[in-house]
């Protein structure tokens, strides 16, 4: 009986001790905090579910772009970049991925970010004749300038942006000024919303550029129209991105392939954690609308995490366990 008793007490200190190394595999994982809205939410959603459903020791740490990923290469930290734009190093990403340094788990946005130009829906209803961008630029009548209704307009990206340029070449590269049209400048982020919001105010006309996902494209509906050439990226880079370009010829904007890149140290370490990040990803539509309540609401990524964890579990429970599932509803009521 004392025999028994024994192995009793030694399977269940045994089955305890295995749980509990069970609950610890994920260990400590650190998670870049991109500066920008939806990166936020997504570090935080990552968080919460990593710590709640993974039992992870997980801490957000400040981040963007270049100097995160180029930490992650040279440093093995942060271990986590959920929203990570790849284009710009891509190169030196897949080297770093073939050498088994990083890995990409999951396309953190399943539609990529998405840059061009747009039109109001209410817009492309009334005219569905218009699907492309020289479609729009046969019809400066129905999209007048606001300095001067005799010429059309196109909304012009900020001051200093990248895309001011793209923007400006690629108007060039359509012959703007052929269809009589010209460049509206906005000046800022701001000026550029407030331009869209204005025309969705009163039912106007709006051609120009914007990009996703954004709060404003998951407050009002606009429509991307297509460009009729092929992206080319030798031309593209040679010519679109440089303010100097003389002779701008008609391109497409690229899709953003946007990753969740991870480290070969969690993804060793990680388990079904990282089975997790392989699993989550989102369309623009979905981040569109969250960005749109955070705004309205004022709300910080973390406030956003918890209400979509909330609010959309039809979503997110399909990237986890169930067991985690179960974990995460009850952590975040």
């Amino acid at each position: 009986m004392k025999k028994l008793l024994a192995s009793t007490v030694l399977a269940a200190g045994i089955m305890g001790f295995a749980g509990a190394a069970s609950a610890e595999d994920c260990g400590r994982v650190t998670i870049a905090n991109m500066n920008w809205a939806s990166a936020e939410v997504l570090a935080n959603i990552d968080k919460i579910i990593l710590e709640e459903g993974y039992g992870c020791d997980a801490e957000l740490v400040a981040g963007d772009t270049n100097p995160t990923l180029t930490s992650m290469i040279e440093k093995g930290e942060p271990d986590v970049a959920p929203e990570a734009w790849v284009n710009a190093m891509r190169t030196v990403l897949d080297k770093a991925t073939d050498e088994g340094k990083l890995h990409y788990a999951s396309e953190s946005l399943s539609d990529g970010g998405v840059e061009g130009w747009w039109i109001p829906k209410y817009i492309a209803d009334e005219h569905p004749d218009i699907k492309t961008v020289e479609d729009a630029l046969a019809h400066p009548e129905l999209f007048p300038h606001p300095d001067d209704a005799s010429k059309g307009g196109l909304y012009n990206c900020p001051e200093g942006w990248g895309c001011r340029t793209n923007t400006t070449n690629m108007f060039k590269a359509y012959k703007g000024p052929d269809h009589n049209f010209e460049l509206v400048e906005t000046g800022s982020a701001a000026g550029l919303d407030g331009s869209i919001a204005k025309a969705y105010e009163g039912k106007d006309p709006w051609f120009g550029y914007y990009w996703a996902p954004t709060a404003l494209l998951g407050k009002y509906e606009m429509v991307k129209l297509d460009f009729p050439a092929e992206f080319n990226k030798e031309q593209w880079d040679s010519c679109i991105t440089k303010p100097d370009c003389a002779d701008p010829q008609p391109n497409a904007w690229t899709k953003s392939e946007v990753y969740t890149v991870v480290t070969d140290r969690f993804k060793q370490a990680g388990g079904p954690a990282y089975d997790y990040l392989t699993e989550r990803s989102w369309p623009n539509d979905t981040v569109n609308k969250l960005l749109a309540w955070m705004a309205d609401n004022q709300a910080t990524g973390e406030d956003a995490a918890y209400y979509f964890l909330n609010n959309s579990p039809d979503i997110w429970t399909k990237w986890v366990s169930e067991d985690a599932a179960e974990k995460v509803k009850k952590a975040v009521k």
